[in-house]
């Protein structure tokens, strides 16, 4: 798990991260067609895109702006086979995590304000005690620095002991971060080849924990789960299995899928896609 939290020891939260990910729900008591990377791609005047968009941390309680997609101006071009949004103008998944620029608490916007007594107790001791604050200033996030703060919300992830579909929820995300970089990198730079290799390794890591993540919800949790019912969450299981080359997941989720009497056409049509790209891996 190094790699997802690779970088951290410069935001004060070396510390963070040396256990296990996710909880095992089966160790507790019962409760009750992605695209080929491509040139890089002229992002022109991204900063029109934007606004500031004020926040109140329920943390420290401390006021801040946050750079937010004017979700109006922007033109979807393409979905993932993971259900990742690809974007005409920008990379809208760079602008998903809320941090906290004074005490360090950082979450994706559906997660960011809803924090108990306990979990503000233990964010105040393991993450604000030891932040160094990220001291940036451009119009723009560079995918650097969206990267910084994906990590810093799992870290607060982790230390909030948020449900497995959060964590996940987040790996997901930064794998689909890491991937826009990919398709934005210029393959006539020097170091291209280095740079490509590094970023598949550590999308592919993230989405395998973003898969156990998600199947751990799936038998704990209740739905809706990160906001999707259970068709969704099923095919996005699948789909991860096949990104990810495990193919016994991916061939009995499918199956399910294909089956259900509760799935809609539009889930079973993307769930026979998904078994025609794992037969031709396969093949």
């Amino acid at each position: 798990m190094a790699g997802i939290f690779s970088g951290l020891e410069k935001l004060g939260l070396g510390n963070i991260g040396k256990g296990d990910l996710f909880e095992d729900p089966k160790k507790k008591e019962t409760p009750v067609k992605k695209e080929e990377p491509k040139k890089k791609l002229q992002l022109v005047n991204e900063e029109d895109y934007l606004y500031d968009k004020k926040y109140k941390c329920p943390v420290c309680d401390s006021e801040f702006d946050a750079k937010t997609v004017r979700t109006g101006k922007v033109r979807m071009k393409n979905v993932d086979i993971d259900l990742r949004p690809d974007y005409d103008e920008l990379d809208m998944t760079k602008y998903d995590v809320i941090a906290c620029p004074d005490c360090g608490y950082a979450a994706l916007g559906r997660y960011f304000p809803t924090l108990n007594k306990y979990q503000i107790d233990d964010i105040r001791i393991k993450i604000c005690m030891n932040y160094k604050k990220l001291d940036y200033k451009e119009p723009t996030y560079s995918y650097e620095h969206a990267r910084n703060l994906y990590q810093l919300a799992l870290a607060n992830a982790m230390v909030k002991k948020a449900k497995n579909s959060e964590k996940a929820y987040i790996c997901l995300k930064t794998a689909w971060v890491i991937r826009g970089e990919t398709q934005r990198l210029d393959p006539a730079e020097a170091g291209y080849e280095e740079k490509k290799a590094a970023n598949d390794a550590q999308e592919k890591e993230l989405l395998s924990n973003a898969l156990n993540g998600f199947v751990m919800a799936r038998q704990s949790e209740e739905f809706p789960i990160a906001g999707m019912d259970a068709s969704t969450l099923d095919y996005l299981v699948a789909a991860l299995a096949v990104e990810t080359e495990q193919y016994d997941i991916a061939s009995k989720m499918i199956s399910e899928l294909l089956t259900s009497r509760v799935a809609n056409s539009r889930i079973k049509d993307k769930a026979r896609l998904l078994k025609e790209m794992m037969a031709d891996k396969q093949s």
